[in-house]
């Protein structure tokens, strides 16, 4: 549907809203699948945050498991029944470790991530009952000399390290090494926007599949793997196309929030959206809205904050970005714009947008429909 569409569907329900067509999420899903070219899909749920959404999405085809961000979500999701859950992060959550090893429930649904003995440590003292599933989040980063490109996670990197620690699992009782995981996010998370980031993206992917592929047959010799687990909505063909990786990892595609305009191998259609009352015109050619300071998480700049999409010819105002209790727009766009018209919004990220909703707006077929976010569902999980 065109933003306007969506506006006019939704015009009854109040805003601040957070507007899904839902049409475009299935099509968004079908297009991540194709893209995935036959490996199986994690759904990373922290992208989504709304358990109907990721219900629907789990029981199309091509999907399988999801991934998450934190332990009392994953026990959450466990409980309402979703399955093949890998938790994305360590964990230090005492409360939650208990609750995981009391229930054999829990322990056969979820896996852990760890990447470091302290990790098991904590595991260990909460005193499971049965066996607790691990897996070992391995550094995908790029280092170039002393350049390091990509995120700061795992300390395990070579071989020798990942083996180490493999063999640790190995000797003691009560854990099982279920799989790999190596986030590759300087090729999924970075736009093409220059030769230069293709240049980096092409050197990671020779470089990790080199090294993933002598890390998992290094660690294969020491327990077999359930999987191995790779990349993110930015590099599904790139990291697909690696014969060690037994699955992928997607979620922002889904909604294609605004960091992911600028890809060489696919193109965005944005599926998620958020509408503010316009309050007031200081300025024929400035329209001020209410709320909206929906900023996303990462290095501050102006690629975090939210881009106004509808009506066409709005941008934020550089000396106030989006506020707290107002964001003013301006451009042509707004000299048509009155107290209380609407704007259509896109967030830089995808399932932040839902941390700031109760509902969600499910718009298909003229019509719209709310859904709870987890937020809604009164679960905040950090």
């Amino acid at each position: 549907m065109t933003p306007a569409q969506l506006l006019a569907v939704t015009a009854h329900l109040p805003a601040p809203l957070a507007v899904i067509d839902a049409e475009r999420l299935r099509d968004n899903a079908d297009q991540l699948v194709a893209r995935a070219a036959g490996t199986p899909l994690r759904l990373a749920t922290k992208s989504v945050r709304v358990r109907a959404i990721i219900e629907q999405v789990l029981a199309r085809p091509g999907w399988a498991g999801v991934m998450t961000y934190s332990l009392a979500e994953s026990l959450w999701l466990s409980t309402h029944g979703v399955r093949d859950i890998l938790l994305a992060y360590p964990t230090v959550d005492r409360a939650a470790l208990a609750e995981l090893a009391a229930s054999a429930e829990h322990r056969a649904n979820i896996t852990l991530m760890v990447d470091a003995t302290a990790h098991l440590e904590l595991v260990a003292a909460a005193r499971p009952t049965g066996d607790v599933r691990v897996c070992l989040d391995v550094d995908a980063s790029l280092r170039i000399g002393r350049a390091h490109l990509g995120v700061r996670r795992s300390p395990l990197r070579t071989t020798t390290e990942v083996v180490r620690m493999a063999r640790e699992i190995a000797v003691r009782e009560g854990f099982v090494l279920d799989g790999l995981m190596f986030y590759d996010a300087q090729i999924a998370g970075l736009p093409d926007t220059s030769p230069a980031v293709r240049m980096v993206k092409r050197r990671s992917d020779a470089e990790l599949r080199r090294r993933r592929a002598e890390i998992v047959a290094a660690v294969n010799e020491v327990a077999p793997l359930r999987f191995v687990n790779a990349g993110g909505t930015g590099s599904l063909e790139r990291t697909g196309a690696d014969p060690v990786v037994t699955e992928l990892t997607a979620g922002s595609g889904l909604f294609a929030p605004a960091l992911f305009d600028r890809y060489d191998a696919f193109e965005a259609h944005p599926a998620a959206f958020f509408a503010l009352d316009v309050v007031r015109k200081p300025a024929p050619a400035i329209a001020t809205c209410f709320s909206g300071g929906f900023v996303a998480s990462g290095p501050p700049g102006a690629s975090r904050q939210p881009r106004p999409v509808w009506p066409s010819g709005l941008r934020l105002r550089g000396s106030e970005g989006a506020g707290e209790v107002q964001t003013p727009v301006r451009g042509r766009g707004a000299r048509r714009l009155r107290a209380g018209d609407r704007v259509l919004f896109r967030h830089a990220k995808a399932g932040e947008m839902c941390e700031r909703f109760d509902t969600v707006a499910l718009v298909e077929a003229g019509a719209a429909r709310t859904a709870l976010t987890y937020r809604g569902e009164g679960r905040d999980f950090g």
